[in-house]
Parts: structure tokens; sequence; C-alpha cells
């Protein structure tokens, strides 16, 4: 009934769309006459239906129907979460509040 779908592995490069990322998938081929491993890279415009992905997620994205134009592509899951994104940003905001009331002084 349902065939195997295509899974891939890859990095978020672009979250500017609505509902939708790029993302970055790397594999590494061996060059057919030297053998030397050479770094191959596609890109995929992937639906993203909750806006959930940010640059810098490792993410695992399944084939699918085609959604739009380029979009073949669906999250399936974030395997994980950037780093940039998980950092505490309370500090600033309590800088903004002490500096905020010290204008209004």
């Amino acid at each position: 009934m349902a065939k195997n779908k295509k899974i891939r592995i890859g990095t978020v490069v672009s979250d500017k769309m609505h509902k939708s990322i790029l993302v970055e998938v790397e594999r590494m081929q061996k060059h057919r006459i030297y053998g030397k491993r050479i770094r191959r890279v596609s890109k995929y415009n992937v639906h993203d239906e909750n806006n959930d992905c940010v640059v810098g997620d490792n993410v695992s994205i399944i084939e699918t129907r085609p959604i739009s134009k380029t979009k073949r592509w669906r999250v399936l899951n974030i395997n994980k979460k950037s780093e940039m994104n998980q950092q505490d940003l309370s500090p600033l905001t309590e800088e903004n509040t002490l500096d905020s009331q010290a204008e209004g002084e």
C-alpha cells in the first residue's frame, strides 16, 4: 500500500518564507577516478506547517506529494534545536526595562 518514502537529515538555512523552510542536506560521494571523498550539498524547499523550525535547526524531512511548484518535502521532526535560539534573553529584557525606567525619571 504505502511506498517507501525517502527521508533526509539536514540543516535549516532559511526560514523567511511562510510555512516553508530551506534545508541543506550534505552527503559524501567518492570521486569515480581518484577515490577522494567529495562533499555534495543539496537544498530542498520543505513544508513547515506550524513554522516551528528556525535557522540552524537539524531536521528530518520526508518525501511527500507536490505541495507547490518547488515543495515536495515536509518536516518529519526536529532532531536538534539551534543553540542560538535556546539562549536565555532575560538579561537583555531586564536591561531594557531599567533603561526605560531611567529615561522616565
